[in-house]
């Protein structure tokens, strides 16, 4: 809706009234990026995905005189695909509407996480944050041995000889692992390109920054990860002191406003139960790495 300025600024009044009314105040628009990434979101607990978070990027872009978009971002990184779409979609909505992009790294912006800061024009770190893990990890467990001592015969039936790979309850082939690391590496690059095409000359090209390793803010600044220290309402303060500084964000499902979780088909409640306890344990397991 227009403001009462916008909406006088319109009408046909002389010059000199004109420049009585008050400006319009700008705008910084905060997208708040938390949480692990993945295409599945649980849904009461928050998460990245394009489909979650598309929509508050839009609206920050669409703010009436919006001067920059602040990407508030505490992530440990997760699906790598999904860490694109973000990151594409960032890109995209700077360009349609010339408008500056500053990243603030919280806690962390590790792996998925640093791929959506590289989205913006300028990384600002604070001291304590842990920002890189430019690197990909896939984890899972070994449980042949585990359904042999409980005395349970699986039976699995596949059509074409890689079907099954990986599958936990198999052992191990030499061959998997070794496709698996492929794909691992050609993400990798991936990766790579993204940051060295995002982050150019900044980067220090002594430093051995693609190992998965993780900074702290000063270092991550001298490396060219970042490119200064700060918060997000001290540089917002400083850099544009007249706007105002608010936080957009997109139209909850009407599931998640009434506190029900789930895509709508029936499920029990020991159901429900479990999935939010694999859900926290995943994610407890994905901070943990980065002792958070």
């Amino acid at each position: 809706m227009p403001s009462v300025a916008d909406a006088l600024l319109s009408l046909p009044i002389p010059d000199r009234l004109r420049e009585r009314l008050p400006a319009a105040k700008p705008v910084v628009a905060v997208v708040r990026l938390q949480g692990i990434i993945t295409a599945t979101p649980p849904p009461l607990k928050g998460g990245i995905s394009l489909a979650t978070v598309e929509d508050a990027l839009t609206r920050a872009f669409a703010v009436k005189h919006v001067q920059a978009v602040a990407l508030s971002i505490n992530s440990p990184g997760g699906s790598p695909t999904q860490s694109a779409l973000v990151a594409d979609r960032i890109r995209g909505l700077a360009a349609e509407h010339d408008v500056p992009v500053l990243a603030f790294c919280e806690d962390l912006a590790a792996s998925g996480g640093y791929w959506l800061a590289c989205a913006a024009d300028e990384i600002v770190v604070h001291d304590t944050s842990l920002v890189g893990s430019i690197g990909v990890v896939t984890q899972g467990f070994g449980l042949e041995g585990l359904i042999e001592r409980i005395g349970v015969q699986r039976r699995l039936y596949t059509a074409g000889e890689s079907k099954a790979r990986l599958d936990p309850f198999l052992p191990e082939k030499a061959d998997d692992v070794a496709w698996l690391r492929g794909l691992q590496g050609e993400l990798h690059e991936l990766f790579v390109a993204w940051v060295k095409e995002r982050r150019g000359e900044r980067l220090d090209a002594g430093a051995d920054l693609f190992t998965g390793e993780v900074w702290t803010g000063a270092p991550a600044v001298r490396i060219g990860l970042a490119d200064t220290l700060g918060t997000l309402r001290g540089v917002c303060a400083e850099r544009y002191p007249d706007a105002k500084v608010t936080v957009v964000e997109g139209r909850k499902p009407l599931l998640v406003k009434l506190g029900v979780g789930g895509s709508g088909a029936a499920r029990s409640p020991g159901a429900d139960a479990a999935r939010a306890l694999l859900d926290a344990a995943e994610e407890r397991a994905a901070w943990a790495r980065f002792g958070r």
